[in-house]
């Protein structure tokens, strides 16, 4: 089945031009919201809604700059909160009063601020390949940060490319990996670099009160996978799976892991 695309206006306070948030919709049950990482685009969710539309309505948000969006970012840039409270207007014009949320990577700490400032919004929450951010953050080598610094050049790319897979499976499987490659303009990608860096989840996660899946792979260099033993410390009752050998894309590698956990744990 087709998915149903949704825009919704939003509060474009400093931006240049009018803002809208996409979404793609698909499945029937209860809602799951999916939320992607830092200038990724929503094909980046393709497999997971895929995996899960016959047991959830999944709404796949465009994170502003991505996908079906428009409008960019005015002088202040974008933060994590930025993203939660498109995302609150997505369940509003869907009529959701209550959630399942899935934030991968940056959408990860966009979860974290869903969950800790709507926590009437979400029932039960996956938190998959984040960290906490600010101070408590366990930070990635040096090499890595170059990488995320160059992703628009082709070397840049290949980087962070072999961050998100292992190159056997990326050269197995070229047309998945690619989904995962930076979209948006220059503009757009250093406007999430900045939301996805100013995120400061210290004093939100003791406020999370929904029901809390942390999942990691193991082998993870770009948030290393101290970062998801910290967030599963901290929210209260969270539960933690690290999947071995996997990295930072395992939604996508680990693809039928992935789903089988979220299923579980959503059941």
């Amino acid at each position: 089945m087709a998915p149903t695309r949704l825009l919704v206006p939003v509060d474009a306070a400093g931006a240049d031009t009018p803002v809208q948030v996409a979404a793609d919709v698909t499945g029937t049950g209860p809602t799951l919201l999916l939320l992607q990482g830092q200038s990724l685009g929503p094909d980046t969710a393709a497999s997971l809604a895929a995996d899960l539309a016959d047991g959830f309505r999944v709404v796949v948000v465009h994170t502003r700059g991505t996908g079906a969006g428009t409008g960019g970012p005015g002088p202040g840039g974008w933060s994590t909160a930025t993203f939660a409270a498109d995302a609150v207007a997505v369940l509003d014009a869907l009529g959701v009063v209550r959630a399942h949320v899935h934030g991968f990577s940056m959408g990860g700490r966009v979860a974290q601020v869903l969950a800790a400032q709507h926590p009437d919004r979400v029932d039960r929450l996956v938190l998959g390949a984040t960290g906490p951010g600010g101070a408590q953050e366990v930070p990635c080598d040096d090499d890595v940060s170059r990488a995320l610094r160059h992703s628009g050049s082709s070397t840049g790319r290949q980087a962070l490319a072999d961050l998100f897979f292992t190159p056997a499976w990326s050269a197995a499987n070229p047309d998945a990996a690619a989904r995962f490659a930076p979209t948006g303009t220059p503009r757009v990608r250093r406007a999430h670099f900045g939301a996805s860096t100013g995120h400061d989840g210290g004093d939100l996660l003791p406020l999370v009160r929904a029901r809390t899946l942390v999942v990691h792979g193991r082998d993870d260099r770009l948030t290393p996978v101290a970062n998801a033993e910290l967030l599963a410390a901290r929210v209260p009752g969270a539960t933690l799976r690290v999947l071995d050998g996997a990295r930072h894309g395992y939604v996508e590698e680990f693809r039928v892991r992935s789903a089988e956990l979220v299923r579980e744990f959503l059941a």
